[in-house]
């Protein structure tokens, strides 16, 4: 089976709504600063741009408060328009997603669920405040499986009724760019995915290489 391009998906995307004189609205999935950093100097132009902060997995909360500060110092780098959305990140909404995680490893099937949770607030919040498209930066790391978001999203399209923008943001060295233009903004940049279990492994790893 040929394995999809969803970067060239994106730019059939963007290109056709050039073609019709079309700026779209989109409700934006972030992750974290550093990595929105490479995706909105991509797409900035072509999208009418909120940022939506949506991470109910991120531990300890320090530092779920300390990413978003870092999103609003990267708006204001960036001189960007729009919003940044900060709905409520309950940690019970991570509950059956840490019950997963707790005996898998990062890139495992609980990753899948935690992509899954994150987007369809999304979509959901994208179809109740009528945005034209949603998507999600995180696509743009090599730690994550941008076949699986992008599945991911291409369901929630037809739940929601809400046109998800494929993406493979780690195409066209966007990671690279991502740490280039972090270190330009001077932004802090986390050393682990986000939950408990990314934290502890991390660290685990910090003490292995320390000894």
């Amino acid at each position: 089976m040929n394995k999809i391009n969803y970067n060239l998906k994106m730019e059939e995307i963007i290109k056709e709504n050039r073609k019709k004189g079309l700026r779209p609205t989109l409700l934006l999935q972030v992750c974290c600063a550093p990595c929105s950093t490479a995706v909105l100097d991509r797409i900035k132009d072509d999208f009418e741009i909120d940022m939506f902060y949506y991470n109910p997995n991120i531990y300890p909360y320090e530092e779920l408060n300390k990413r978003c500060e870092t999103l609003r110092d990267l708006k204001e780098e960036m001189g960007l328009g729009g919003e940044i959305i900060f709905p409520e990140n309950k940690k019970e909404d991570f509950a059956d997603v840490a019950r997963l995680r707790s005996k898998d490893k990062e890139g495992g099937r609980a990753c899948y669920e935690c992509y899954k949770l994150r987007l369809e607030e999304t979509a959901a919040y994208a179809k109740d405040k009528g945005y034209d498209y949603f998507t999600t930066t995180l696509s743009i790391s090599p730690y994550k499986n941008s076949t699986w978001i992008n599945e991911i999203g291409e369901d929630l399209e037809e739940k929601y009724g809400v046109n998800y923008l494929y993406a493979d943001f780690k195409k066209k060295n966007g990671y690279k760019k991502s740490i280039d233009l972090s270190k330009e903004y001077g932004l802090y940049r986390q050393d682990y995915c986000g939950c408990i279990f990314s934290y502890r492994e991390m660290e685990e790893k910090k003490s292995q290489e320390k000894n």
